[in-house]
């Protein structure tokens, strides 16, 4: 069980203050690791850092823009500085903008490829820079299975996941001889306050999201806390450019037949 112990370990998690974010944060606190969060909301990181610290878990916030080099290059620095290292990144923080594709403006297009895609390479690079010099680290990048198949009102997320499962396998490529493991995890349908709404008997996606899952239900977000775990940890330490789907069998099936 050793080679899931992250004691000892710093991690850094991207929009780690709610949702899947705090849950893959939690999971990794929750095996030792000391916990580095960043948002570009005060309140959302002073809420999530009481949190974190009832629990008994040692966390420190960071405000600021993942999108912004210069601003992402100090914040950084200053990690390094405060905890001495970082030896996990999660680049978890994103935003969708459901716009069907002939409606969408082009700057709304370019935002989420800025969060989505250019945030993660940002920070990756940053982070990146230290790792190598210390030949070792583990990124893991939130993808989507949006990563691999399209759906409507989301082209510019899906353009984004696409490119992100990309940016992963590249990096994994370029930085697998400084023993620097970078994989992903793409997320299904889970159970969060943003999707409390239409998580009701039915609802047509609600009633979609299980017909379609083999498992029959919605995710909960601490079934995502095991696979970060494992990719921040030495039990994945020679597996490299993967992406994890934890989606509860989606992805796997073409569907139940319109009969059954």
């Amino acid at each position: 069980m050793n080679l899931f112990d992250l004691s000892g370990k710093v991690a850094v998690v991207t929009g780690g203050t709610h949702g899947l974010g705090m849950a893959m944060a939690e999971g990794l606190a929750a095996a030792g690791a000391e916990l580095a969060i960043t948002s570009t909301t005060p309140s959302k990181l002073e809420e999530a850092l009481n949190y974190y610290h009832s629990k008994g878990y040692k966390a420190t916030g960071y405000l600021f823009d993942v999108t912004d080099e210069l601003e992402a290059a100090q914040k950084v620095a200053l990690m390094e500085a405060t905890h001495g290292k970082i030896d996990i990144l999660v680049n978890n923080a994103g935003i969708i903008k459901r716009i069907p594709a002939i409606e969408m403006e082009v700057e709304d297009f370019r935002k989420v490829i800025d969060v989505d895609l250019t945030g993660p390479f940002i920070m990756s690079k940053l982070v990146g820079k230290y790792m190598i010099k210390r030949k070792s680290g583990k990124i893991i990048n939130i993808c989507s299975m949006m990563s691999e198949l399209g759906r409507d009102n989301v082209v510019a997320y899906a353009s984004a996941k696409g490119g992100l499962k990309m940016l992963t396998k590249n990096l994994a490529t370029e930085w697998a001889k400084h023993n620097i493991q970078v994989n992903g995890i793409g997320p299904g349908y889970f159970a969060t306050s943003q999707t409390e709404p239409i998580r009701v008997d039915g609802h047509p996606f609600n009633d979609f999201i299980i017909s379609r899952t083999p498992e029959g239900r919605w995710g909960n977000p601490e079934d995502l806390a095991g696979t970060a775990i494992f990719l921040a940890s030495d039990a994945s330490r020679f597996i490299n450019g993967q992406i994890i789907y934890v989606d509860g069998g989606i992805l796997a099936t073409i569907g139940k037949p319109a009969n059954e």
